[in-house]
């Protein structure tokens, strides 16, 4: 074990989580990559289960589950307590996977998820760190925000962020990952200032080279549901 705290079970757990946040999500997997027995994985998985630290998809997946995003955010956030009905609205109506992004320095965190049931989709677990230079959600965190030098990093324009503050919501084909299409739109907090960014995101298939013409409507409406939640 790369750290030891000296508290064996704690150590165990963590290396549990440490092989979901990289991607182990089955049993099989888990007990692989931690080196653990089966039994050990499963009863720690479950543990972190019960804690709501991990999570299991409709398919018996694991992913890391809601608590870690609360832990990394403050209890008693406002936009987190409430996101799960609006999250769930926005995957019903589109029929694709909703997400919700905060900027994390030079990347973005995700810390809210409502997943699409079955079918391809774009799995991106709560705790995921993206980019902050590709994908509609990156151009939604830095937007508002033209004169950052991550922009000159990023796989978007200036011209493209003007666009997104015209218009009020993004959306990008194949730039974070080939195949996948997302659109987001932003959430405001005080002063109106952008907290997070709320996203659809699935395979082009269904959202097509224009997804913004699908989903747009629907996820503006998600965000400003959101915003209303981090009204003081």
């Amino acid at each position: 074990m790369e750290h030891s705290s000296g508290v064996g079970v704690l150590d165990k757990a963590v290396l549990v989580l440490d092989a979901v946040h990289a991607g182990a999500t089955s049993l099989a997997a888990l007990t692989e990559r931690t080196g653990l027995s089966r039994a050990t994985t499963h009863r720690l998985a479950v543990a972190l289960e019960v804690h709501r630290l991990l999570a299991r998809d409709a398919e018996g997946r694991w992913r890391i589950g809601s608590r870690a995003g609360e832990l990394a955010h403050g209890v008693g956030d406002r936009l987190l307590d409430g996101a799960p009905p609006v999250l769930d609205r926005l995957r019903d109506v589109t029929g694709e996977s909703a997400q919700i992004y905060r900027r994390r320095g030079d990347r973005r965190l995700c810390v809210a998820v409502a997943e699409r049931g079955s079918g391809l989709r774009d799995t991106v677990p709560i705790g995921a760190v993206l980019p902050l230079t590709a994908g509609s959600a990156a151009q939604v965190l830095l937007a508002w925000t033209p004169d950052d030098p991550l922009v000159a990093k990023a796989a978007f324009t200036a011209r493209t962020l003007a666009e997104v503050r015209r218009r009020g919501w993004a959306h990008s084909v194949g730039e974070r990952e080939p195949g996948v299409a997302s659109v987001s739109a932003p959430v405001r907090g005080a002063g109106g200032s952008v907290v997070a960014a709320v996203s659809v995101s699935g395979p082009m298939e269904r959202l097509t080279r224009s997804p913004g013409r699908l989903h747009a409507e629907a996820v503006l409406t998600a965000a400003a549901e959101l915003t209303r939640l981090t009204a003081p």
